[in-house]
C-alpha cells in the first residue's frame, strides 16, 4: 500500500484541499462508502473546498482514485471535469447520477465501473485497507476538450502538460 500513482506524474504546485465530511489520513464515513458495489455505504461524495492554487488557473478536475485495488492500475471511482476556475467547492452529493451538484460546465465521465457518478469505497473482503486518494487538479485551461464517455486513465493522459498544480486528501476503508 505504499504505491502513490501521482509520484510518477510531472512535478506541480501543491495547494489544500479540505472537506467537512472527511479528514486527511482518517476512516471513510458511510456516507463515503458504496451501497451499489455492497460495502453497506450510501455512494454520497464528501464536500471538498479547495485554496491556495496558483495563479494562471482555468479550470479544475476531481478526481477519486483507490491505487491499492487488485489491478494493475487501481481503480478510479469518480472524475469530474471542467469545474470553472472560479469555483472552489464542490457540495457533498455533487456526484450523484445526474451531478446535480456540480457547477454550469461541469460533468462527470465514467468511472472504472462504467457508471457517470461517485462511487463510494468498497475494497474486497479481507484484502485489508484500501486508500481513497482525492484529488484536485489545477489547470492552464478553460476546458479540457474530452468526450463524455472517456475512461479517467485517458483524461489523466489530456492533463498531462497542463497541470499546474494538485491538492490531495486520502482517506481509507476496509471490510
Amino acid at each position: 500500500m505504499s504505491w502513490n500513482p501521482y509520484e510518477s506524474l510531472p512535478r506541480a504546485a501543491s495547494f489544500t484541499l479540505t472537506s467537512s465530511d472527511l479528514r486527511e489520513g482518517e476512516k471513510l464515513a458511510t456516507p463515503q462508502v458504496s451501497g451499489i458495489f455492497g460495502a453497506g455505504g450510501q455512494d454520497v461524495s464528501p464536500q471538498l473546498s479547495w485554496s491556495g492554487f496558483p495563479s494562471g488557473t482555468k479550470s479544475f478536475v476531481v478526481t477519486m482514485h483507490d491505487p491499492d485495488a487488485p489491478t494493475v492500475s487501481g481503480f478510479w471511482h469518480w472524475a469530474v471535469v471542467n469545474i470553472p476556475g472560479n469555483v472552489t467547492q464542490l457540495p457533498a452529493g455533487a456526484g450523484d447520477e445526474s451531478g446535480s451538484g456540480l457547477p454550469h460546465g461541469a460533468f462527470q465521465i465514467p468511472n472504472d465501473a462504467r457508471m457517470e457518478r461517485f462511487l463510494g469505497a468498497a475494497p474486497p473482503e479481507g484484502h485489508g485497507k484500501h486508500r481513497y486518494i482525492f484529488a484536485v487538479h489545477a489547470l492552464d485551461a478553460e476546458r479540457i476538450e474530452i468526450d463524455k464517455g472517456a475512461t479517467p486513465a485517458f483524461l489523466m493522459f489530456n492533463l498531462f502538460g497542463r497541470t499546474l498544480g494538485r491538492a490531495f486528501l486520502t482517506g481509507w476503508y476496509e471490510r
